[in-house]
């Protein structure tokens, strides 16, 4: 494993870059290969990493797919990442996790998150509706379930919940629940109710502020901050030519700031880039996708993403880690088939890397 040297004081309580690395793979949800996926899975399981996380969009259905590797890997935890709380009820989320709980021997995870107005009412018409208030609704609900409890009103406005209860014993009724987030509210609500924060492209040396808003969260709800952990989106690309790597990356950081409504662009005016970002989703939302890629600054991919050689990427992993990340999920290079990703996942493998 990779070990973070130092124990800094952390403003959520724990300490930081004492522990050994987590490292989660994340395969992209379009051009998802899925017997490519299985076999990377398998590897990643045989190379010690901790967990894949299997997005779901308007592709493939991220259950059956958990279900798929969970049978073909022995040690490698099965995440969703991320389901989002309007596409199935709190019901039928708990049950569906429950059930790859028991199939994979108590290896599931449960990401969540509110996902969008345009996907949730547009692709699964649904209205989008009171998206904090739901997320954390959910939760109640499927840690009532998986006590053993049956629904009553008390649970959630959003509905008439009673009487029900799981006809099945779940095998853990502490199953983890991670949120993915960008919101200061819905990040506090992590430090009341869930048991990690999963956020897409925050620039590390600024966790701080995210966990500073989780402990504030968790301590008004009575709990101890250091048992919520970060787990972020991190691309990784080991390779020698770090302006080769970062390239490989600008196209989807673009397309995050000009394609993807505000909260990214908000994200990154926060915490310096507001100059580049303003460019670059000027660049894409007039039609010159090209342009708005190139015009991502290398600064802002060293933010949010490592490049460079197998070493100095490790290195870096052990920085997060010392700015509180307890998992890095790597992102999959998207369409990359198994020779090319190969390298990648053996590069950063903890199992290798001891």
């Amino acid at each position: 494993m990779i070990v973070p040297d130092g124990a800094l004081g952390h403003p959520s309580g724990r300490k930081r870059g004492n522990m050994s690395q987590k490292i989660g793979i994340v395969p992209f949800w379009k051009s998802y290969d899925r017997k490519g996926v299985l076999r990377i899975a398998q590897l990643a399981d045989d190379l010690g990493f901790h967990s894949i996380w299997i997005p779901e969009a308007w592709a493939y259905e991220q259950f059956q797919l958990l279900t798929e590797i969970a049978l073909h890997t022995k040690q490698l935890r099965l995440a969703t990442g991320i389901a989002n709380v309007y596409s199935r009820s709190a019901g039928l989320l708990a049950m569906s996790t429950a059930t790859l709980d028991e199939i994979s021997e108590g290896r599931a995870i449960l990401g969540l998150g509110t996902s969008g107005q345009v996907v949730v009412e547009n692709f699964h018409g649904v209205p989008y509706r009171k998206p904090l208030t739901r997320l954390r609704d959910t939760i109640a609900i499927c840690r009532a379930l998986w006590r053993g409890d049956r629904l009553s009103p008390e649970l959630t406005k959003l509905a008439d919940l009673r009487h029900f209860k799981l006809e099945m014993t779940p095998r853990r009724a502490d199953i983890p629940i991670y949120v993915a987030s960008l919101q200061e509210n819905a990040i506090r609500e992590i430090g009341r109710s869930a048991d990690g924060w999963v956020p897409t492209f925050w620039p590390y040396q600024h966790f701080d502020e995210g966990l500073a808003w989780i402990a504030s969260g968790a301590r008004e709800a009575g709990r101890d901050p250091a048992s919520i952990e970060l787990a972020p989106f991190v691309a990784v690309v080991p390779v020698d030519d770090a302006g080769f790597a970062r390239a490989m990356i600008k196209p989807l950081v673009a397309f995050y700031i000009g394609g993807m409504g505000v909260y990214y662009h908000a994200l990154f005016c926060r915490y310096g880039f507001r100059e580049n970002a303003d460019l670059v989703r000027e660049l894409y939302n007039s039609g010159d996708r090209k342009q708005a890629s190139e015009a991502v600054s290398d600064e802002l991919i060293d933010a949010i993403a490592i490049c460079g050689p197998a070493a100095y990427c490790r290195e870096r992993l052990a920085e997060w880690s010392k700015a509180g990340m307890g998992t890095a999920l790597v992102n999959l290079p998207q369409g990359a088939p198994l020779e090319l990703v190969k390298p990648a996942l053996e590069a950063i493998a903890p199992a290798l890397h001891a």
